[in-house]
């Protein structure tokens, strides 16, 4: 039975803000779902986490919700956000100017060991 989601944001691209929507909601359900759910950034994805930057983009043409918002959304469902710590630098994601929901910062040998458990899903996007 899975416990327990991990989403890897590696492939999605800021430039195409309507891949950045589903991955967050999803979360969302999951975590109502009583699902425990961690989401990793990686790579260009880490500049989600920066403040002002998921705010100006906008998954639909509507432009009724942002990215931020889905973000803070699956954040209150207790999803976790955890950043690569190598991407954070290659991006300017520090400390002082990442978003109040970023968790921590975990690396490819935190996502592997936790994939490789029981009860895991992983969906990467």
């Amino acid at each position: 039975m899975t416990e327990k989601i991990l989403i890897m944001l590696l492939n999605t691209r800021l430039d195409a803000p309507g891949t950045l929507g589903a991955p967050f909601f999803q979360a969302t359900v999951a975590a109502a779902m009583d699902l425990e759910v961690e989401i990793y950034f990686a790579a260009e994805t880490t500049q989600l986490l920066k403040r002002g930057v998921a705010e100006t983009l906008f998954p639909g043409e509507a432009r009724e919700k942002s990215v931020y918002d889905f973000m803070k959304d699956a954040h209150e469902a207790g999803v976790k956000f955890y950043a690569c710590a190598g991407a954070m630098g290659e991006h300017g994601l520090d400390d002082t100017n990442a978003i109040p929901e970023l968790d921590g910062k975990r690396g490819g040998g935190a996502f592997i060991g936790e994939v490789a458990e029981d009860g895991v899903v992983t969906l990467t996007y």
